[in-house]
């Protein structure tokens, strides 16, 4: 067990004949006891430093690990989200490639119906347009024939006209 600056003071030594001088060593021990309290005094507060640097360096290292795992599970979530926005697109693009799809049969139908129903105008207006120029024809010759000549040249007479005349009025 090591001395203290108090079991140093309280020694007693042994006198001989011829022994040390007292007054002397007594001032080596008050010198002993000075530097020796000194020491302990230097080593509580340095016990004291080592004891505080120990409890920071367990909150620094508490610290870091927190962060550490903080990162651990931010970088977690990051790939998270990232995976899920990577589903969310993927859909989304599916979806629109199946509207796009969708839309262009859609139109590709509307379009060949459009061009049936065009051919079937143009056949109809094909018939019309035969039809309509035959009558305009059968007018045209109407027309033309040599009977409204006649027609304008025929002269009727009146008075043999009241011979033809029933005798009564009520035979018809």
């Amino acid at each position: 067990m090591p001395l203290s600056p108090l079991d140093i003071h309280n020694k007693e030594f042994n006198r001989g004949f011829r022994g040390y001088d007292e007054d002397e060593v007594n001032e080596f021990l008050d010198q002993i006891i000075k530097d020796y309290e000194i020491l302990l005094r230097e080593k509580k507060e340095l016990e004291e430093k080592l004891s505080n640097n120990s409890e920071r360096l367990g909150h620094f290292t508490t610290i870091e690990e927190t962060l550490n795992k903080s990162i651990v599970v931010a970088q977690e979530a990051a790939e998270e989200v990232r995976r899920n926005s990577l589903k969310e697109s993927k859909l989304i693009v599916k979806e629109a490639e199946k509207n796009a799809d969708r839309i262009v049969n859609d139109s590709l139908t509307k379009a060949r119906k459009i061009a049936i129903e065009i051919e079937e105008l143009k056949k109809q207006s094909k018939v019309f347009r035969t039809r309509f120029k035959m009558l305009i024809e059968a007018q045209l010759e109407l027309i033309t024939n040599g009977d409204w000549d006649d027609l304008m040249e025929y002269d009727l007479d009146t008075t043999d006209l009241k011979s033809l005349q029933p005798e009564k009025e009520n035979d018809y």
